[in-house]
C-alpha cells in the first residue's frame, strides 16, 4: 500500500470516458506527436496486474466487453498474483526492456528510473487529443489523476483505486455504547473503552499499514513525507507516541505475524479497523457480526491503490490500443462496475454519485464515500521515496513490536534507517 506522486498538470479537466469510434485519418499531429487515432489492424497488447479472484474475474469481464468493442485489438492479461512479485518482476525485465509488457499496474514509484530513463509514455497526447482524448462530463477525480504523475508528466491513468477508511464492529459499538470515532483523539477513547468494558478480550483499534498511519497523521499537522522528513522532530514523536502508547497498554495492536487485520477483525478480536476500502470486499464474507464502513479518523485520507502505465518499447498501434483499454476501463460504467465488485473506489466524479455505485446492496462504501475521499493526498515521489516509504514501515514496526523497549532509542535507529534508505 504504497504510494503516489503530487504533480499538478494543467488538464485537470480531463475527461469524457466514452470510447470514440474514430472514422477519416488514422494518424495525427497531436502536442508535437504523431498518434494513432484507430486501430485497423489486429494489434496485441500484454497488460501485467495483480489482481485475483473477484478482482481477477472482474477485469476479465470488462476486458471482454473492451473487446467486444474493439474487434481488432487482443488484451494478453497476465496475473502476477502480489505487488511484491509484480515489483520484483519489473524491476528485473526493466535490465531488458523489449521483454516488458505493453501496460502495467503499477505505483508510480516503482517507475521512477523508468520515467528517468525514457522507458514511458507520456499519455498526454493521447488524453488531449481531438479524436480519442478524454473529455467532458465524466472528469477524473482530480487528485487521482495526479497520482499517476511522475514529475508532473502524466504517464499513466487511475485504475484500481482505493482510500483509507474505518471499519467497524457495528454491534459491539451498540453493546458497549460506542460512538463511530471521527478523529484520531475520539479513536483512542473508544479503543480504551472497548477494552475495559470487553475485560480485554477485544483490542479497540489497529492500522493495516504503519507506514500509511505515520504520514496520514504527519500529514495532518502539516508536513509531507519526504527526504526532508524529521524522524526524530517532535512532531513525528508525538504521531508516533499515540500508536507506542495504545499499544502498551493494550487497547491498540498491530498486524505483526498476520500480516493484515482482516482475519482479526473478522474474528472479533479487534473492534475498529483502519485499512484500505478494497479490504472490504475480503471482511464481508461470512462474517458474524455486522460491520459498518466510516470515513477515516483522519483528517487527510492517503488514497492507495495502482495505476496503468504503458512503455516505450509499444509500438504506435500497440500504444494507441493501449491507451484505449485504459481510458475504457476508467470511463463511469466500468470504475463503477469494479467498484462495486471489489471495494475499490470508482475514478470519476461521476462514478461517485452514480445511482449504480450509491444504491449498490454490495458494499457499504458509498453511503460515506464522499466524505472519505473529500481530502485525499499522496505523498511526493521522489528518487528513493519506495525504498524510504518500505523502510518507514519496517522502523514504525520495530517501534511498535517493543512496547516495552526505550522508544527514544528505537525512534533514533529508524532515523538513521531512513536515512540510508534515502540516499543509498
Amino acid at each position: 500500500m504504497k504510494l503516489r506522486t503530487l504533480g499538478l498538470v494543467g488538464l485537470c479537466l480531463m475527461v469524457s470516458l466514452m470510447l470514440v469510434a474514430c472514422g477519416g485519418g488514422t494518424t495525427v499531429k497531436n502536442n508535437s506527436e504523431t498518434i494513432e487515432t484507430a486501430i485497423k489492424e489486429k494489434t496485441t497488447i500484454t497488460f501485467w496486474h495483480t489482481l485475483v479472484g473477484k478482482q481477477e474475474e472482474a477485469l476479465k469481464k470488462l476486458t471482454s466487453e473492451f473487446e467486444r468493442e474493439n474487434p481488432k485489438v487482443k488484451v494478453n492479461l497476465q496475473s502476477q498474483v502480489s505487488y511484491s512479485n509484480l515489483q520484483a518482476k519489473l524491476m528485473s525485465t526493466m535490465q531488458a526492456p523489449k521483454a516488458l509488457p505493453t501496460i502495467t499496474q503499477a505505483y508510480p514509484g516503482w517507475l521512477w528510473y523508468a520515467s528517468k530513463n525514457k522507458m514511458l509514455v507520456n499519455l498526454q497526447p493521447y488524453i488531449s487529443n481531438k479524436k480519442i482524448g478524454i473529455f467532458g462530463e465524466e472528469a477524473i477525480k482530480k487528485e487521482l489523476m495526479e497520482s499517476a504523475q511522475l514529475e508532473g508528466v502524466q504517464y499513466g491513468l487511475p485504475f484500481n483505486k482505493s482510500t483509507t477508511v474505518l471499519f467497524y464492529n457495528q454491534d459491539l459499538l451498540k453493546k458497549y455504547g460506542i460512538n463511530v470515532p471521527k478523529t484520531l483523539d475520539e479513536l483512542e477513547k473508544a479503543s480504551k473503552k472497548v477494552y475495559e468494558k470487553s475485560n480485554h478480550k477485544v483490542i479497540g483499534a489497529g492500522f493495516d499499514s504503519l507506514s500509511n498511519y505515520y504520514t496520514t497523521a504527519l500529514k495532518d499537522a502539516g508536513i509531507n513525507f519526504d527526504d526532508k522528513t524529521d524522524f526524530m522532530s517532535p512532531t513525528s514523536k508525538a504521531v508516533i507516541d499515540y500508536y507506542f502508547r495504545g499499544v502498551k497498554a493494550g487497547y491498540f495492536r498491530i498486524a505483526g505475524s498476520d500480516k493484515y487485520m482482516s482475519k482479526v477483525f473478522a474474528n472479533q478480536k479487534i473492534a475498529f479497523y483502519v485499512a484500505s476500502s478494497a479490504v472490504e470486499s475480503f471482511i464481508a464474507q461470512d462474517l458474524k457480526f455486522t460491520y459498518n464502513v466510516a470515513a477515516s479518523p483522519t483528517q487527510h485520507a492517503i488514497q492507495q491503490g495502482a495505476d496503468i502505465y504503458m512503455f516505450s518499447q509499444a509500438d504506435a498501434k500497440q500504444r494507441t490500443a493501449a491507451y484505449l483499454y485504459e481510458k475504457f476501463l476508467a470511463k463511469t460504467s466500468s470504475t463503477v462496475y469494479l467498484a462495486n465488485q471489489t471495494g475499490y473506489i470508482p475514478v470519476t466524479y461521476a462514478g461517485m454519485k452514480d445511482p449504480v455505485y450509491v444504491k449498490s446492496k454490495s458494499s457499504k462504501l458509498p453511503a460515506v464515500i464522499k466524505e472519505a475521499t473529500e481530502h485525499l493526498f499522496v505523498n511526493p515521489v521522489q528518487e528513493n521515496s519506495d525504498a524510504a516509504y518500505t523502510q518507514l514501515d519496517v522502523a514504525m514496526q520495530t517501534i511498535l513490536s517493543n512496547p516495552r523497549g526505550k522508544e527514544e532509542g528505537l525512534i533514533k535507529q529508524g532515523e538513521m534507517q531512513l536515512k540510508n534508505a534515502w540516499t543509498k
